[in-house]
């Protein structure tokens, strides 16, 4: 991150204001390096795609999806197309009932409108005036928003790391549980124990969100849908888009091309 960035944040967090919002635009394959906010930070780009990571794991957050960063949780922003960046600062501590954990959420028309609307407003906006009803409004909006599964939880424990390590790489590769077992001298019931210690997922879900999150960024780098199916271990471009259709309620041609809401289902 720049020194001129890192001022601009601070400008931010040091407003006595509860909230702030800034733009900031990035290159494709633009990264913002290792960095915290002192303040909850609602990161959402109008377009492109960000692809988050700290140390809970990693999110892929592509648009009409935002992301809620909890304060002090250090974090890294890779740009995946030409990201124009539009994100609300907020003292947790004084805006209650916000989320609790970092998660994606969903943006619906109206909390869009006031995200954008709200990187117009000047820092030391007036208490009870337009500026602070319209920041009220969009801290009500995210309160209210659902939180969608775009997360992959990174482990603790070696072994299921190297696991995950190993999909993250190669998400074609289509080795089973057992297959895993043998080759860490354990039992294939020991890495689905691990899985959901670790994960809270089982191996199969947490293997197919690393795929499906792969398959966000071969979509929206426009990569061909056969491709990407490929790409993430499926036998055929028809599997592929029902695995898609499944989760997202569309199939993968049609998912950047929409502007409304879609719901994640596990």
């Amino acid at each position: 991150m720049t020194s001129d960035l890192t001022r601009k944040h601070l400008e931010f967090h040091d407003t006595p204001r509860a909230m702030a919002a800034m733009e900031v635009d990035y290159p494709d394959g633009a990264s913002t390096g290792w960095h915290v906010h002192p303040r909850g930070q609602l990161l959402y780009a109008i377009a492109g795609v960000m692809i988050v990571r700290s140390a809970e794991g990693y999110w892929i957050v592509p648009p009409n999806r935002a992301l809620w960063l909890v304060a002090g949780l250090k974090h890294d922003v890779k740009m995946s197309g030409a990201v124009k960046i539009r994100t609300v600062f907020i003292d947790a501590t004084a805006v209650h009932h916000l989320p609790t954990r970092s998660c994606v959420i969903e943006v619906s028309p109206l909390l869009r409108e006031l995200i954008v609307a709200a990187v117009r407003i000047p820092l030391d906006y007036q208490d009870g005036s337009r500026d602070d009803r319209l920041m009220r409004l969009l801290a009500d909006e995210v309160q209210v928003s659902d939180v969608l599964p775009l997360h992959l939880p990174t482990p603790r424990d070696l072994r299921v790391k190297l696991i995950c390590e190993a999909i993250n790489e190669h998400p074609s590769d289509v080795s089973t549980a057992g297959e895993w077992a043998k080759r860490l001298n354990v039992t294939a019931r020991t890495v689905h124990r691990l899985f959901v210690k670790e994960t809270g997922m089982t191996f199969a879900q947490w293997r197919e969100q690393a795929r499906l999150l792969f398959a966000l960024q071969g979509l929206a780098a426009g990569k061909r849908v056969i491709d990407v199916a490929f790409d993430c271990g499926y036998a055929s471009q028809s599997a592929f888009t029902a695995m898609f259709r499944r989760h997202f309620g569309k199939p993968p041609s049609e998912f950047y091309q929409s502007t409304g809401s879609i719901r994640l289902q596990l």
